[in-house]
């Protein structure tokens, strides 16, 4: 029974408890780092600079329909709220164009 456990321990050397490495995502420390604009990425940055400024929800609706976030998919929610605003603002700018015109 004792030879059996040496010969165990021969075939199993101590570092095989370790985990293996993960294969699928070996990317897993990209995202570590902070976003840019103050760590709330481009596309919520570029949404709170729009109530100044709205042509940066226009800007950051380019990125977003260039796939910018493929980059960063923590930047998607961002640019994709910049293109709800856009459209809004659109409207909203549409709307009372013609309620002045007409």
């Amino acid at each position: 029974m004792h030879t059996d456990l040496l010969q165990d321990a021969k075939e199993h050397p101590s570092n095989s408890n370790m985990p293996p490495e993960d294969v699928e995502n070996n990317q897993l420390g990209i995202f570590d780092r902070p976003l840019p604009c103050f760590g709330c990425g481009i596309g919520w940055f570029s949404l709170l600079l729009g109530f100044v400024f709205p042509f940066m929800w226009y800007y950051a609706t380019i990125l977003y329909f260039r796939n910018y976030y493929q980059r960063d998919p923590r930047e998607r929610a961002g640019l994709a709220a910049n293109a709800i605003a856009a459209l809004i603002f659109t409207v909203a700018a549409l709307v009372a164009v013609a309620l002045i015109v007409l």
